[in-house]
C-alpha cells in the first residue's frame, strides 16, 4: 500500500483558484476576522503532516486488531490513544468549533478538507472526532449557556468525546417509534432509560469522559416524531467546578462485529435511569438533532471521497510499477520483460474514472460546504436563505452520490491490483469494507434519494432545485467560447435534469409510488450533472493556466474524460426513471 499523502495541491486548486474562497470569507463578518488564504494554507499543510505521519500508519493495524469489549470496558487498538492525544493537542477536534469555547472557528469548507484527510488516513480513527464535532454543534446551537460553558471547552479540546444515540433495535429511520424514556426530576434534570444500538464511539479508552446526546420521549409526549426530545447524558457526571464526579448509570452492553471500520467502537448503549439534561425545547429534539445532520451527512459523503482518494493513491503507484504484457501499440518499457499496466486501455479507464470522480467529488463537497458557511455567516437574509435551501437540496446528493462513487472507486482500485487487491496485505480490500458503511449510516442512500425526490424537489414544487439549475445556466451563459467543449454537454445535462424533474413532479400528482420509484436513479442523474458543473468550473480555471504547469494539463485531460465517458451515464439512468413504477408492482409479495 502506498503511503498516504494529503492531496494539498488539488485542495488549494479547488479552494483558491476555482472558488476563490478568500473572497467569500471577506464578505462574511464571522469569518473575515479569523481566516484568510495564508492561514487556511498553513492549517491544511499541518493537518496533512499529522494525518500522514501519525494517523495513517495505524490504519491496517487497527483493522487487524479491532476494538475489544470486556465487562463493559472498550479498548481501542494499539496506538490509538496516543494518536488521539496528538490529534487533540493539535486542536483538530475543534477545528470548526466556536472560538468562544476554545474552538478554532474555521469555516466548514476548511473543516471539510481536514475531514477528508483524516478519513483517507484512517476512517475508523476519524469517526471519533467526527461524532464529537457533531455533538458539539447541537450543544452550541440548542443547549443552555450553562451547558455550553460546562461541556464545550473540554469537547473541543478533545479531553472529552461525544456520541449521538439515536437508533434503537426496532427503530432506525423511523425515529418516531423510539421507546427510550425521559422522566423529569425535581432539580430540572431527567432520568433517561432505554437501549440504543449502532452507537459510534459510545464507549472507548480515548478520553476521560464521553458526552452522549440521546433522543428520548417524556411520559406525556405526543406520538411520533413530534414527541421526541434531546438530552445531554454524560458518561461521568461533571461537578459544578468542572471536575469529574461519579459514573452515570449507563454502560456499553456490547460492541458490534462488523464488516469494516473495525477500529471504531460501534456500541450497544444501555441507559438505566441515567441523569441527563434537556437540550433545546421539549418535544423538539429532532430540530436540535437536524442542526448537525447537514454537517454530518456531508461528512459521511466526504468519507466516501476519502476512501476513493486513498484507493487511487494506492492504485496509481501499483499501476506504474506492476509489469504485465505489452501495450497494444508495441513495447513501451523495452528494457523490461513487460510494460507497466498503466499502458493498458482498461487500466487507464479505471484510473481516470477514479481520478475524475475523486476530483469532482472534492469540488462538489467543497461547494456544499461553502453554502453551509454562507447560510451560517451571511448577514444578507436573502443570500443566507438561498444558501440554506441549496444546502437542503444538495445534502442528500452529497451524502449518497459521494459514497456511491466512493465504493465504485475503491472497487476499481482493487480491480487494478488484481489478485493482490483481494488479499489483506495490500490494503485495498479494507478500503472496500470500510467504504460500504458510508452508504448505510446517517440514513441509507435509498433514504437520501427519497429525501431529495420527495422533500427537497416535489415537496417545494422544485423551487430549491431552481436555485441550482439557474446558477448553472448563468455560468453557461457567461462562459467564453473556448469553454464550449465543456459548457455544451453541461447545458444538455442540465436541460435533461430540468425535464426529468418536471416529469417526476407531474407523475407524482397522479401516483404516489412514482416518487420512490424514481428517487435513486434521479439522485444519480443529479449527481453526475452536479459533477459536470464542477468539472466545467475547474476546466475554466485550467484552460487559462495550462501553459504554466502540467497540473493544469492533467486537470483538462481528466475533465475531457469525465464529459466523454462518465456524464453519458445519465442517459440510461434517465430512461430508468421514465420507465415509471408499474414494473415494481407486477409481483405480489409471495411471488418474490
Amino acid at each position: 500500500m502506498a503511503d498516504y499523502q494529503a492531496p494539498l495541491r488539488d485542495m488549494r486548486f479547488v479552494l483558491n483558484e476555482v472558488f476563490e474562497v478568500s473572497k467569500l470569507w471577506a464578505q462574511l463578518p464571522g469569518l473575515a476576522e479569523v481566516v484568510d488564504e495564508e492561514t487556511a494554507s498553513a492549517i491544511l499543510e499541518e493537518a496533512g503532516k499529522v494525518m500522514a505521519g501519525t494517523i495513517a500508519p495505524l490504519n491496517r493495524s487497527g483493522d487487524e486488531e479491532g476494538c475489544s469489549w470486556t465487562d463493559g470496558v472498550v479498548k481501542t487498538p494499539a496506538g490509538f490513544p496516543a494518536a488521539y492525544n496528538t490529534y487533540a493537542e493539535g486542536g483538530w477536534v475543534g477545528v470548526g468549533g466556536s472560538p468562544e469555547f476554545g474552538g478554532m472557528g474555521m469555516p466548514k469548507v476548511i473543516g471539510a478538507q481536514v475531514e477528508e484527510m483524516v478519513n483517507s488516513a484512517n476512517l475508523s480513527f476519524g469517526l471519533y472526532p467526527m461524532l464529537t464535532a457533531g455533538a458539539c454543534l447541537s450543544i452550541l446551537n440548542h443547549a443552555s449557556e450553562e451547558l455550553k460553558a460546562q461541556y464545550l471547552p473540554n469537547m473541543y479540546s478533545g479531553v472529552w468525546a461525544g456520541s449521538m444515540c439515536l437508533t434503537e433495535p426496532h427503530a432506525g429511520t423511523d425515529l418516531g417509534i423510539i421507546r427510550t424514556k425521559a422522566e423529569p426530576q425535581a432539580d430540572g434534570s431527567y432520568k433517561i432509560s432505554g437501549t440504543k444500538i449502532f452507537i459510534t464511539g459510545g464507549e472507548h479508552d480515548l478520553t476521560e469522559n464521553i458526552i452522549h446526546l440521546v433522543l428520548a420521549k417524556l411520559p406525556d409526549a405526543p406520538a411520533g416524531p413530534k414527541g421526541i426530545s434531546l438530552f445531554l447524558v454524560p458518561k461521568v457526571m461533571v461537578n459544578a467546578d468542572g471536575s469529574l464526579g461519579e459514573k452515570n448509570t449507563l454502560g456499553c452492553g456490547s460492541i458490534e462485529h462488523k464488516m469494516g471500520i473495525k477500529a471504531s467502537a460501534t456500541c450497544v448503549m444501555n441507559f438505566d435511569g441515567a441523569t441527563g439534561y434537556l437540550i433545546g425545547e421539549v418535544n423538539k429534539g429532532l430540530n436540535a438533532m437536524f442542526t448537525m445532520m447537514n454537517y454530518e451527512r456531508l461528512g459521511v459523503g466526504i468519507q466516501g471521497l476519502s476512501l476513493g482518494e486513498r484507493s487511487y493513491q494506492n492504485a496509481i503507484e501499483y499501476a506504474r510499477d506492476r509489469i504485465q504484457s505489452r501495450a497494444p501499440t508495441g513495447p513501451v518499457a523495452k528494457d523490461k520483460a513487460a510494460d507497466p499496466i498503466i499502458v493498458h486501455p482498461d487500466v487507464r479507464r479505471m484510473l481516470l474514472t477514479m481520478k475524475a470522480l475523486n476530483e469532482g467529488g472534492r469540488a462538489f463537497s467543497s461547494y456544499v460546504a461553502m453554502q453551509l458557511d454562507t447560510a451560517k455567516y451571511s448577514e444578507d437574509k436573502a443570500v443566507a436563505t438561498r444558501a440554506e435551501e441549496l444546502v437542503a437540496l444538495l445534502t442528500p446528493v452529497a451524502k449518497a452520490f459521494l459514497t456511491d462513487m466512493g465504493l465504485e472507486t475503491t472497487v476499481h482500485g482493487q480491480q487494478i491490483f488484481g489478485g493482490h487487491g483481494f488479499i489483506r496485505e495490500w490494503g485495498q480490500e479494507q478500503l472496500i469494507r470500510d467504504c460500504r458503511i458510508t452508504q448505510i449510516y446517517e440514513g441509507t442512500n435509498g433514504i437520501q434519494s427519497l429525501d431529495l425526490m420527495g422533500r427537497k424537489v416535489v415537496g417545494n414544487g422544485g423551487s430549491f432545485y431552481k436555485h441550482f439549475a439557474d446558477e448553472i445556466k448563468t455560468f453557461i451563459a457567461g462562459a467564453d467560447a473556448n469553454l464550449t467543449e465543456f459548457t455544451a454537454p453541461l447545458k444538455a445535462a442540465v436541460e435533461n435534469l430540468d425535464e426529468l424533474t418536471n416529469w417526476v413532479l407531474a407523475q407524482a400528482k397522479q401516483n404516489p409510488n412514482e416518487i420512490g420509484a424514481a428517487s435513486v436513479e434521479y439522485l444519480q442523474v443529479f449527481g453526475y450533472t452536479a459533477y459536470a458543473y464542477m468539472w466545467a468550473l475547474m476546466a475554466r480555471t485550467a484552460l487559462a493556466k495550462q501553459d504554466q504547469d502540467e497540473f493544469y494539463v492533467s486537470k483538462l485531460g481528466t475533465a475531457r474524460f469525465f464529459f466523454a465517458r462518465l456524464l453519458p451515464r445519465t442517459q440510461s439512468l434517465t430512461a430508468s426513471v421514465k420507465a415509471g413504477s408499474e414494473s415494481l408492482y407486477l409481483l405480489d409479495a409471495a411471488q418474490f
